[in-house]
């Protein structure tokens, strides 16, 4: 098997075969917590004017996204998982648009198939990858913006890279390293309030959610799902 790490918007250009998209802070930890809470499915674009559409043409119910971190005037919801706990989704269609996550799934135009990838959902992934019984697996830490490398999509990769491979890295460690880095220093700073300390420490919950985030294109648009490999 052919497993491929790469970085950043140009490694989601390059993704072929079984393609992860990595964003751990917070993009695809907060998918999780959104189909925790009852989410049918997830919209993933890139740019928040195409959510606005989206919306404005009935085809999706809730805005949930961020520009810099923050939660755009007119969404529902920021790109934050804490935020998510308790609200009833059930049965909604989500419109997600964030700097880094959604805009590495619409640029992986050459991948096979996409996965949605973070901390909390790692297992599931893994188990997901290997039923399709793959030759090649990309895995693409986004970083910050999809522009600067980012140690926690880059543990990330590392993190999943082991597990296929048949090896359990030290969680406590993958934590570690990804506290003192330099994405993690907002969630400890009071001038931040867009990252609150609690996203952090869900986005670092490892194996938090049993399923993996499945995303297929559905006519025009990256829908994301649910899906769960026992």
């Amino acid at each position: 098997m052919d497993i491929t790490v790469s970085s950043l918007i140009e490694g989601a250009r390059r993704a072929t075969g079984i393609t992860v998209i990595i964003d751990v802070f917070r993009c695809f930890t907060t998918e999780a917590v959104a189909f925790e809470m009852g989410a049918e499915k997830i919209i993933l674009v890139a740019e928040i004017e195409e959510a606005f559409e989206l919306k404005s043409n009935g085809v999706g119910d809730v805005l949930m996204g961020e520009v810099g971190g923050k939660r755009p005037d007119g969404f529902d919801y920021g790109n934050s998982p804490f935020e998510l706990i308790g609200e009833d989704l059930k049965g909604k269609t989500i419109i997600q648009s964030t700097r880094a996550g959604t805009v590495g799934v619409t640029n992986a135009s050459e991948a096979d198939l996409i996965y949605g990838g973070s901390l909390a959902v790692a297992s599931a992934t893994v188990r997901a990858l290997m039923a399709h019984e793959p030759s090649k697996i990309t895995l693409v830490a986004m970083g910050s913006e999809g522009v600067e490398r980012a140690d926690e999509d880059e543990q990330c990769a590392l993190y999943l890279r082991n597990l296929i491979q048949g090896r359990r890295p030290d969680s406590e460690a993958v934590r570690s390293l990804i506290m003192v880095g330099q994405e993690s220093q907002k969630y400890d700073d009071p001038q931040t309030p867009q990252w609150p300390s609690e996203d952090r420490e869900m986005a670092l919950n490892i194996d938090s959610h049993d399923f993996a985030l499945r995303i297929s294109k559905e006519g025009d648009f990256f829908v994301s799902r649910p899906e769960q490999i026992t």
